[in-house]
Parts: C-alpha cells; sequence; structure tokens
C-alpha cells in the first residue's frame, strides 16, 4: 500500500502515476491512504484524492457503524456454528508483527467483534464472510484462528502451508459508506482472485 523497507513499489506510487497521467496534472499528485490491506490480502482499498477528502472519509472510518467492511477467508476447518459473532480482547506485539486473542479482558487489550457466517463449501475448503465492528490489528485472522479456523496460507496463524504466491486467503469483498461530499451511498466490491482455488466455490 505505502513504501516500507522492501523498496518494493508500492501501490500508492502505482496510483499517483496513473493520476498523473489520466488528468494531466503537473507536479506532484496527492494521495491519502483511507483504507489499507496487509501485504498477502487482496481485494478493496480506498484513496483519497484530495486532502480535503482524507479527514472527512478518516472521521467515517473511526466511527465503525458508518462504514460496513465485509470480507471472505477461505478456511481450511469447518466452523463449529454455520454463523455467530466472535468477541475477543486482542494484544499486539509489536516484534512479531503479530495479535493474540483471549476470551477476557486482559492489560493492554482491546476488544475486537466480527460476525461471521459460512456462504460456501469446496471438495476440501470453507468459504466464511465476515462483518467488522471493530478494526483491531489482524483482526480477521487472529479471531479465525482462535476459533480453530486459520486462513488458508496464513502460517502466522496456524495454517499449515503456505499459499505458493505467498499471500493468504482473505480478500476484502465489499466496502460501503457514505460520499463525504454528495451523501449519497458508495457501494465498492472487489472480484475474488483468479485462481483455481477461489473459483471453486462459484463466486466472482
Amino acid at each position: 500500500m505505502q513504501g516500507d523497507k522492501t523498496g518494493d513499489v508500492p501501490l500508492s506510487d502505482i496510483l499517483k502515476a496513473y493520476l498523473k497521467e489520466k488528468y494531466n496534472k503537473p507536479g506532484n499528485v496527492y494521495l491519502g491512504v483511507v483504507h489499507r490491506l496487509d501485504r498477502p490480502v487482496t481485494g478493496v482499498v480506498l484513496f483519497a484524492k484530495t486532502s480535503k477528502a482524507l479527514p472527512r472519509l478518516n472521521k467515517l472510518f473511526a466511527e465503525h457503524e458508518k462504514v460496513k467492511k465485509t470480507y471472505w477467508a477461505i478456511v481450511g476447518n469447518k466452523p463449529p456454528k454455520e454463523s455467530g459473532t466472535l468477541t475477543h480482547w486482542l494484544t499486539r506485539n509489536e516484534k512479531t508483527n503479530t495479535a493474540k486473542a483471549y476470551d477476557r479482558e486482559v492489560p493492554n487489550s482491546k476488544m475486537a467483534v466480527l460476525d461471521y457466517k459460512l456462504i460456501a463449501v469446496s471438495e476440501r475448503y470453507f468459504l466464511l464472510e465476515i462483518q467488522l465492528h471493530t478494526g483491531r490489528h489482524h483482526q480477521i485472522r487472529c479471531q479465525l484462528a482462535k476459533m480453530g479456523c486459520p486462513i488458508k496460507g496464513d502460517l502466522k496463524y496456524g495454517a499449515p502451508r503456505s499459499n505458493s504466491d505467498g499471500s493468504i486467503c482473505l480478500h476484502a469483498r465489499k466496502l460501503e459508506l457514505e460520499h463525504p461530499v454528495t451523501h449519497k451511498l458508495l457501494s465498492i466490491t472487489a472480484s475474488v482472485p483468479k485462481d483455481a482455488l477461489w473459483q471453486a466455490f462459484g463466486k466472482d
């Protein structure tokens, strides 16, 4: 999403170059990151094209009830119930860049809440749809693992094997929010990756 110590070209730089060419903009192009994803995750991301829009969008995201985030995750274990709400208290380890889920509040923890439901089954895997109520670090990855359903490819949270491309099977499927200027409802949906595993569920 943004530049880091790896030196890899970030999405923000690619998008700035695209906007500069599309709108024939002189000088530097402004771009603010509103909704980012972890490197191995696919799906919807959101940027602000103006400095005025960025704080307005950030305010919407800070008020979680005004933004609806829908994720899809492929897991190898069937969840104990076909749908439910997970509530945990998460702590973050900065050194390992991981989160840990607890069933009760512990020191330096933050409450994390999500809803999940089983929406499709393939020969070997299960597709879950997740609605986030809070936005904690690695929340979906950590809470699903705590439930006994680590995301496919997510070695950091207990998956038995990595994916060949280094990804994990977590996809930011849909983002719904009110436009900060027009106040119209925006609904942005990202198609799933074009690989056989995702396509096995018959979703696009």
